[in-house]
């Protein structure tokens, strides 16, 4: 009974006397989930709600009825329970929720007594010494009968609200272990040993706290973590349905609200809610002309006037209402100072007498701003310089904004006011230096609050803009500014649908407009960032973005962006949570270094089973930065199928395939000088039944990273045939650049150029003996194989099992008698081959000759045999 008379009347917003509503009059069901975002957020609050309210498809909903309820077979028993939740969102609401509906007998029946306490009551008794008996009797005095030994024996449920607001030191490394519930110590150990199971090992414990706050609670004392996300949109309007019984008064509020985006997105919290009720009613009931307010700005001006008319028709007696005196505005500076210097030094709560005597909910941007314009309005040199901290004299107006506005790009202030009536050519430089302003020192997220700010200042044409841009259908011809690129940013990541693929290289903007696009990455598929030139800035702000939407993205392409190790470091902090399903990530060209290995290994052997092509060509990895990463391939759990590494050994990398070789289909080894060798250990690897490879890939060094190298003297009768080489090297090149598998083939094994012998031949005829079923494309153009080489690989090729259908061996030092050797090979298995180049080579017209007795064959296949003499700049193509 005393619970029920706790829970059963709440205030929203003020504690004024007998404003106590009946909660199961105006509550209303919120959106509360398992888990929490990891993110920390530096946005603007408006962004940081939208994110919030757009559902996750691993967000498991939950009532805050089955808070301790198991919901799944892998779950444990549940005995302690953190909630987070922003300022305002419902936290203490649903405590009261929870514990109202166990008195009144509805639901959790099984516990024997439900424990309410709030930090803020147990500061009190901070310096004090209790037992946890004498504890409950100092809050709960319809409990001073109860004994000791009934404590053990009950199902007993504490729930601790407001964490934030605590002021204990709560140690959970060292401290007095307490088991007995009579033994007294100081609170902050009593607590500590609560939540840790010493003290009534089977009592529930619930916590609610902030997120900034819940790092007090060790996660191994936590058995669920649960948030509270506000309200979803069907919710919102079930609210104002329920406080309003005037249905046309109701529907009118929602209509408005639906019609702006910022008020929209803020009422997820319900204490927003209460706001933009006090101040609609307000101005919907009465013969008001002016326009209702549209930006969070005019919401606050309008909610301070409504508090002031409000305490003026209690406390004013004669005074008007609507006029403000100088007591109001003297009151109303004192509270902005008091907001102004908390934001200063980072504080965004407020115990201030004042605060709650006014009835203001008052968010830490709006009143700080009130009052920096006041102080520059008096001449205030000692505010203004200690804010900007700089000292100029004859400071202009809009060059005090301009200045405020970049320091609030690095405090995120955000805030500023519109004063179009005073000061109408002021306030538009203004708001031609935000669309101008540079922010390329503060992160992409940050830089959207310029956007945000437009939008509270009623500027609406970049909105515009970018609106056209996205309805035209020659995108590219059209140049977006910087400014374009943070709003374009913030709608992208915002839509509804998500996005097939953001390639930044297709924006008409610059590199700095680019940057501003990285939030976008929250909402697609597939993010191309290749040649933006990350900084670190850009790196930590694609994190961010990364960790806060992982269920989305499956492919990631940094190719070209100057990530290097710090980088790198970065992003595995998204590659390791378990909600990432990334599939492809490439990372070539990144000025990596074996350092990236080691992040990259460690980060997806804790989450292994989703990606399958990793690309990390073109850095100085160095044989032990592979092998560590080659310690991530031989994770059973591994599932990686594509791999491209170069400028290094394959030791390591064909030690790692034997051990787990059953998923990799491609390996590319782009840029490296195999020789024999290497050749050997990796047909070794090819040999292995459970060898899955369809494609090996070995492309030379371009001439470009060749130029001042020394290049090996061949002999005058071998000058031209280079000289081939190096042109079908360029034309290939070109070729792998817009290819995803260098030229495209479905499957296959590319040894192109890898300064083989004929001795290699025969490691690669004994891995196509051993491994048939899938080679369908062997490359071994532009090697010395010569006419002995090729009758070696002959022996391959005459396999009945043998099904391959593409051969190339271009450039590789043949003469007629390779024509016969292929003849008879082909000839004892003909069933399959669809194309034979041999082109580049010394053939001639008796080669030739032997070659078309294969194609007479009946069961010949063979759909193109290419051959041509480079000299003349002639050649034959049999088709």
């Amino acid at each position: 009974m005393s619970l029920k008379r706790r829970c059963e009347h709440v205030t929203e917003g003020t504690h004024e006397a007998g404003s106590g509503t009946l909660l199961n009059k105006i509550y209303t069901e919120l959106y509360i989930t398992e888990g929490q975002s990891e993110e920390v957020d530096t946005q603007h609050e408006v962004r940081q709600l939208e994110r919030t309210s757009k559902k996750n498809i691993q967000d498991t909903p939950i009532k805050c009825q089955d808070i301790f309820k198991v919901l799944s077979e892998q779950q444990r028993h549940i005995r302690v329970v953190l909630t987070n939740g922003v300022a305002g969102v419902g936290k203490t609401f649903s405590v009261q929720k929870f514990s109202l509906d166990w008195a009144e007998g509805l639901e959790n029946q099984d516990i024997s007594l439900v424990l309410l306490l709030s930090w803020r009551e147990l500061n009190l008794i901070r310096d004090q010494q209790h037992s946890l008996l004498s504890l409950l009797h100092v809050f709960h005095p319809t409990l001073q009968k109860i004994r000791a030994e009934d404590l053990t024996v009950w199902k007993l449920l504490f729930i601790f609200d407001g964490l934030d607001e605590s002021r204990f030191s709560l140690g959970f490394k060292k401290h007095q272990v307490i088991s007995d519930v009579t033994r007294v110590s100081s609170v902050d150990v009593l607590l500590v040993n609560l939540i840790q199971g010493n003290l009534l090992p089977s009592a529930l414990i619930w916590i609610t706290s902030r997120p900034a706050a819940a790092h007090q609670i060790p996660p191994s004392c936590v058995d669920r973590i649960t948030e509270v996300r506000g309200f979803t949109d069907s919710q919102k309007e079930e609210y104002f349905r329920r406080r309003f019984s005037d249905e046309d008064l109701s529907k009118r509020i929602i209509s408005h609200i639906k019609a702006s985006r910022s008020l929209h997105i803020m009422c997820l919290i319900p204490v927003f809610c209460w706001i933009t009720a006090i101040v609609l009613e307000d101005m919907m009931t009465r013969d008001q002309r002016g326009e209702l307010p549209k930006t969070l700005t005019d919401l606050y001006s309008h909610f301070l006037r409504v508090q002031m008319k409000r305490k003026k028709q209690k406390y004013g007696g004669k005074q008007r209402p609507e006029e403000l005196t100088e007591a109001d505005k003297e009151l109303l500076l004192k509270l902005g100072r008091l907001a102004f210097e908390h934001l200063k030094k980072g504080n965004i709560m407020f115990y201030s007498k004042d605060l709650e005597r006014c009835g203001l909910d008052v968010s830490e941007e709006f009143l700080a701003a009130v009052y920096k314009f006041h102080r520059y309005t008096r001449k205030d040199t000692v505010v203004i310089n200690q804010f900007l901290e700089y000292s100029k004299p004859n400071t202009s107006l809009d060059d005090f904004l301009r200045r405020a506005l970049m320091k609030s790009l690095e405090k995120d202030l955000g805030g500023l006011l519109d004063q179009r009536n005073s000061h109408p050519e002021t306030i538009q430089k203004v708001l031609n230096n935000l669309k101008e302003v540079n922010s390329d020192k503060f992160s992409p997220d940050r830089s959207i609050n310029i956007f945000h700010c437009l939008m509270e200042m009623k500027d609406q044409s970049v909105h515009q803009e970018i609106q056209e841009f996205l309805k035209s259908e020659k995108k590219s011809e059209r140049r977006l500014s910087e400014i374009h690129c943070s709003a374009l940013a913030d709608l992208l990541q915002m839509s509804e649908e998500v996005l097939d693929e953001l390639d930044l290289r297709q924006y008409n903007t610059s590199e700095e407009g680019r940057r501003r696009l990285i939030p976008a990455v929250r909402n697609c598929r597939k993010a191309v960032l290749s040649d933006c030139r990350l900084s670190e800035i850009s790196c930590d702000s694609l994190a961010s973005a990364l960790r806060s939407n992982p269920s989305h993205l499956r492919v990631l392409e940094l190719t070209e962006t100057k990530l290097q190790d710090s980088g790198v470091k970065l992003l595995c902090g998204f590659l390791q949570d378990p909600l990432c399903e990334l599939e492809t990530l490439r990372l070539s060209h990144c000025s990596l270094s074996e350092i990236s290995c080691g992040s990259l290994a460690s980060a997806l052997r804790s989450n292994p089973s989703h990606l399958r092509v990793l690309d990390l060509s073109q850095n100085q990895l160095k044989d032990p930065g592979v092998k560590r990463l080659c310690g991530f391939l031989q994770d059973p759990l591994c599932k990686l199928e594509t791999l491209r590494l170069s400028e290094t050994s394959c030791d390591s990398v064909a030690s790692a395939l034997k051990s787990n070789p059953s998923h990799l289909r491609v390996l590319d080894l782009s840029i490296n000088t195999l020789q024999d060798p290497a050749v050997k250990l990796l047909c070794g690897f090819l040999q292995d039944p459970l060898c899955k490879l369809e494609t090996l890939s070995q492309k030379p060094k371009p001439a470009s990273l060749l130029k001042g190298q020394q290049v090996e003297q061949k002999p005058p009768a071998e000058k031209v045939l280079s000289e081939r080489k190096w042109w079908r090297t360029m034309k290939l090149a070109k070729l792998h650049l817009s290819s995803r598998d260098g030229l495209s083939w479905s499957c296959g094994t590319s040894l192109w150029d890898c300064r083989l012998s004929k001795t290699s031949c025969d490691s690669v005829a004994s891995a196509l003996k051993s491994n048939l079923s899938h080679l369908r494309v062997l490359d071994l153009s532009s090697n010395t194989l010569q006419d002995s080489g090729v009758k070696r690989l002959c022996s391959g090729l005459e396999s009945p099992n043998c099904k391959l259908e593409r051969l190339r061996l271009n450039c590789c030092w043949l003469s007629e008698i390779s024509c016969g050797s292929l003849a008879s090979a082909l000839r004892s298995n003909p069933s399959h081959l669809r194309k034979l180049d041999l082109s580049e080579n010394q053939l001639q017209d008796p080669g030739v000759k032997l070659l078309c007795g294969f194609l007479q064959d009946p069961n010949c296949r063979l759909e193109t045999l290419s051959s041509f003499r480079r000299e003349g700049h002639t050649g034959t193509t049999y088709s």
